[in-house]
This record gives structure tokens, C-alpha cells and sequence, in this order.
């Protein structure tokens, strides 16, 4: 029996889960800890994200930093239609961030607040939220 059946859960409500690799975990932790941290050489202190094996730019470790969040909105689509199982009816914003603490880092989240009110260039900080039908966070951005 499935974990869904078990409880009775409908899969059309639950979102994907994230599936945390050896390289991934260091960031699936940290938001498990209530913050974002990001891979960076310990070398070179390149950023890296995707986190990977080793650094891309020096073939240098990688260790995860924590971040505040915040950055700009470099790109966005509005929804109109759930194409997500657990993303809901209602018309949301979908956006590229660019990190202000990871220079070259982008982050992809959903905008809360009325889709059509997002722009490029706004600035967002990030707050984390449960992932329904798991125990992962995943990061939300909110304008500021």
C-alpha cells in the first residue's frame, strides 16, 4: 500500500518531492534548519548552484554557506493553470531570483501576493515553506 493510501491523501494535491543527493543534502539540511545555504568553493569561493561534486571554476571542495535570501526578481511567468499537482487553482508568479548574497546564483520560487503586481527588477526576500506530502522547505519569495 502507498503512502498515499495509507493516509488517504489524493496524489493530485501533493507537489513532487525533492530527491537529496550527496551533493544536494548540504542544502536540503539547511533548509530543514529554517535558512538557505548555497554550495561555495572553499578555494576560490566561487558559488555553485546547482551544488555539484566540486567546484566548477578551480576543481576546489565545496562547503554550503547560509544566505539571507534577498535579491531581484531577473525573470518571472505567471501560471494561470496548476501545472504542478499541489500548486493550487489561483494564478501565481513563478521567478528567477538573483541572489544578493551569491553573486551569479539564481534561485527559482513561486511570489506570493497578486501575480499580476510582479515586475523584473523588484526586490523579494525569501521565507521558507513546507513542501505538502513531505518533510522537505522549499523557498517562497515575498516583494519587499
Amino acid at each position: 500500500m502507498s503512502d498515499t493510501a495509507a493516509t488517504g491523501a489524493d496524489w493530485r494535491t501533493i507537489p513532487p518531492q525533492p530527491l537529496p543527493d550527496v551533493d544536494s543534502q548540504g542544502y536540503w539540511d539547511a533548509t530543514a534548519a529554517g535558512h538557505i545555504a548555497i554550495a561555495r568553493c572553499v578555494e576560490c569561493r566561487a558559488w555553485v548552484h546547482p551544488p555539484i561534486e566540486r567546484c566548477s571554476a578551480c576543481g576546489g571542495p565545496l562547503a554550503f554557506e547560509q544566505i539571507s535570501g534577498n535579491g531581484v526578481v531577473n525573470s518571472f511567468i505567471i501560471m494561470h493553470r496548476a501545472s504542478v499537482p499541489g500548486q493550487g487553482d489561483a494564478a501565481h508568479a513563478i521567478a528567477l531570483i538573483d541572489l544578493d548574497d551569491a553573486p551569479g546564483v539564481r534561485l527559482t520560487g513561486r511570489i506570493t501576493g497578486d501575480p499580476s503586481l510582479v515586475r523584473v527588477g523588484d526586490r523579494v526576500t525569501a521565507h521558507l515553506i513546507d513542501v505538502v506530502g513531505g518533510t522537505y522547505r522549499v523557498p517562497e519569495f515575498s516583494r519587499t
